[in-house]
């Protein structure tokens, strides 16, 4: 599919580049103090990655003194496998080349289904920073190259941690963990409960 750069116009409805925040202690921070596995890994909140100067200035300026968590997602992926939303920004800072496939929440069918047609892909290029807007569906970043791709994610502290009540009707049935929305593709390799909707390819960049 065709990658457009994260400048591209197309992709002021997603979101939008952070250039007001000094990210270079976090990128250092993610290159040296996270892992790199073979296949996707996603911690929501690493206190290296929260005890940069970075975060502080994420907490204060772009999150409005709201307290952040600040993880990361990195390892090796291609394929879209699902597609999650929050019910607030995230921001994504890419210490490596990342691609990310989006979409929006507004093309969602009444029946909770998305036809990944609609996805797009942008290239964030390493050192820099996108907020994702509430409303923009995304998933785990894909990589452009073996090396893999390392991305730091910054999201309201308490978001993606486990549930502490049972979802089942409506919207509802798309809760997987806290502050998250997530609708999967029959060949994303998902936990059993989650909820399968994504109608179309499983989008792979490599193809």
């Amino acid at each position: 599919m065709e990658i457009k750069k994260i400048t591209d116009p197309a992709f002021r409805k997603y979101g939008r580049l952070v250039t007001n925040v000094d990210f270079t202690e976090l990128i250092e921070a993610l290159k040296t103090k996270t892992p790199l596995p073979e296949g996707v890994g996603y911690e929501p909140s690493v206190p290296a990655l929260e005890a940069t100067a970075t975060a502080k200035q994420l907490k204060t300026i772009t999150f409005g003194e709201l307290p952040i968590e600040v993880g990361y997602c990195n390892g090796h992926n291609t394929k879209l496998n699902a597609l999650e939303y929050h019910r607030n920004s995230e921001i994504n800072v890419a210490a490596t080349d990342a691609v990310l496939l989006v979409g929006m929440q507004q093309d969602i069918a009444d029946d909770f289904t998305y036809d990944t047609a609609k996805v797009e892909a942008f290239l964030l290029p390493a050192g820099q920073a996108a907020e994702i807007y509430a409303t923009t569906l995304h998933y785990a970043p894909c990589s452009l190259s073996p090396e893999g791709f390392r991305v730091g994610i910054v999201l309201p502290a308490g978001t993606n941690y486990p549930l502490d009540e049972a979802h089942k009707p409506g919207e509802d049935k798309l809760i997987t963990a806290k502050n998250k929305w997530l609708i999967g593709h029959k060949d994303g390799g998902l936990d059993a409960n989650a909820f399968i909707g994504l109608k179309g390819e499983n989008i792979d960049i490599a193809k």
